[in-house]
């Protein structure tokens, strides 16, 4: 077994702040949001979701690892983007996946929603028109085929598996491949998560089970307002899409193929909460976050800062914040929770807050929180209104997923 902390070689994101990560930073370190009008489908006349967090179109043809006469059968826009970030993080790593590394390269790359989208469009067309599915219809409704895809294109030929535990699935991803690496599985792992979940059930789902932002009646809030996690007056997530890839690496690869790193998966936990389909188990939360920090081998206060998962719910930023202060007690570290400025983009919104996070290590600031005005009963040392600087050796990432499934990271920088 490698005890050694798996290392990050390299990371790529497409989010609502733009599809080229070094722009996105940039819009995201001066206070920008990525939220506006939904107009993935055509709203019906009362529809209750009016706003989301939307990625921009990319230009397939632009991109010449996508074989466009292959990708008309994908359909679902969970293929191109996650090829996308993938290819990049790969070309970042400076990993040529040659046919002697191609068997120890691992995939976890993943989405919590997948391709529903293919099936929605071939049931309406079958009822509308009695035209029977496109014979890739299923193929892209396949959660695990983003996998397989990202195998197709890379030649990775290791262990690949499917992490899918909701919103949590990006961490998950990062976590099972940490696992993978140090079980001796693999020397390199592929991980991340992508989700396209604006779809119109989907949306109207998260609606009717009051999840999903609503205004107040008569208010005339800017999408860019709608999204305020921790805040007194939050009303529920922001529905978006995206996706990120994380590549991990033992130490022994990277120094034997001359990679250089700067950042690594210092500890991790998951728990289940055993408790509630949506509402989050203040014990297991608690102890997710306790236990990465054990696992990391440090105290509490090494930590220097916190990725929330701040989704803007009620019950849920309540219990995080509780969660954090149990943990931290009145010393909680400056708290970042991007979904301010990216919206809640399912199972891949871990994984790109983890880029974000990343990317903040690296460059010695953590994001603001847009929107934020303290509640009273949960009293946090939010990063708002705009970024701060500070080094951060050691870095607290929260997801937590329907069904209660929690995952915690602490990433490490070498000074």
């Amino acid at each position: 077994m490698n005890k050694e902390q798996p290392v990050i070689l390299a990371y790529d994101a497409v989010s609502p702040l733009g599809v080229d990560l070094e722009s996105a930073w940039q819009r995201a370190i001066q206070g920008g949001s990525g939220i506006g009008p939904l107009t993935r489908f055509p709203l019906r006349l009362g529809f209750p979701v009016q706003i989301a967090g939307q990625v921009e179109e990319i230009d397939e043809a632009a991109f010449s690892f996508l074989n466009l006469r292959d990708m008309a059968h994908w359909t679902s826009p969970v293929f191109r983007h996650a090829l996308l970030v993938v290819h990049r993080a790969l070309e970042k790593s400076r990993i040529e996946i040659s046919g002697d590394i191609a068997p120890r390269v691992a995939i976890t790359f993943s989405s919590a929603i997948g391709g529903l989208d293919a099936v929605l469009s071939a049931d309406r067309l079958l009822m509308a028109e009695n035209k029977l599915p496109h014979p890739f219809t299923n193929p892209n409704s396949c959660i695990n085929m983003v996998g397989g895809k990202i195998s197709i294109m890379t030649g990775a030929t290791g262990p690949i598996t499917a992490t899918i535990t909701a919103c949590a699935t990006g961490a998950t991803s990062m976590i099972i491949g940490a696992l993978f690496l140090q079980q001796g599985m693999a020397d390199v792992v592929i991980c991340g998560a992508v989700d396209f979940p604006l779809v119109e059930p989907i949306v109207a789902g998260f609606a009717t089970m009051n999840g999903a932002y609503r205004p107040k009646k008569g208010s005339e809030e800017s999408p860019a307002q709608a999204s305020r996690p921790f805040s007194v007056h939050r009303r529920g997530f922001v529905v978006s899409e995206g996706a990120a890839c994380v590549i991990l690496a033992t130490k022994s690869f990277a120094r034997t193929h001359g990679l250089p790193w700067a950042l690594e998966m210092a500890g991790w936990s998951m728990t289940a909460d055993a408790y509630h389909f949506v509402a989050p188990n203040p014990e297991t939360v608690h102890r997710c976050i306790q236990e990465s920090i054990l696992h990391a081998d440090i105290q509490p206060e090494d930590i220097e800062s916190v990725n929330a998962h701040g989704t803007s719910t009620k019950v849920g930023d309540k219990v995080e914040a509780e969660a954090l202060r149990r943990v931290f007690g009145n010393a909680i570290p400056p708290l970042a929770a991007n979904k301010s400025q990216i919206g809640h983009a399912m199972g891949a919104s871990s994984a790109i807050e983890t880029v974000l996070a990343l990317e903040g290590m690296m460059r010695g600031e953590i994001l603001p929180t847009l929107n934020y005005v303290p509640d009273p009963e949960i009293p946090l040392d939010v990063v708002s209104d705009k970024a701060f600087a500070v080094q951060q050796e050691f870095l607290l990432k929260n997801a937590f997923g329907f069904g209660g499934c929690n995952a915690c990271i602490v990433f490490h920088r070498n000074s």
